[in-house]
């Protein structure tokens, strides 16, 4: 039972990972990083496909083996979390509370993001 639904939740990730290469704002990396995960656990021809791919092979085995996010990729992060909490505010219009909350959560991974190395040591 497990298999199946890892295997189809990697799947989606896959799909999503996919979907954010041509969307602004959302991200392909992290969701690879999930699939490979779940494939990991039910295919791994699939994660090994994940993690030999030209282009987006060489950050998912950097977050893996090193926890690694290049300068690059959190300057994104952190760039569309900006963005994303912007359109939040103008489009929502939320209490301050509702505000103050999303803001947090904002915060706790942009910190995140920081913290994690910039490069392979």
């Amino acid at each position: 039972m497990q298999r199946p639904l890892f295997k189809t939740l990697g799947a989606l990730f896959v799909v999503i990972g996919l979907i954010g290469v041509v969307v602004p704002l959302l991200p392909t990396t992290i969701f690879l990083i999930l699939a490979a995960t779940c494939f990991a656990r039910s295919s791994p021809e699939l994660e090994r496909r994940i993690m030999e791919h030209r282009r987006f092979g060489p950050p998912v085995r950097a977050w893996r083996e090193h926890g690694v996010i290049s300068r690059r990729s959190k300057a994104f992060a952190l760039a569309g979390m900006g963005i994303g909490f912007s359109i939040f505010l103008l489009s929502a219009h939320p209490g301050r509370m509702s505000a103050f909350l999303v803001a947090l959560f904002f915060l706790g991974c942009a910190a995140f993001v920081v913290s994690r190395p910039s490069e392979i040591s």
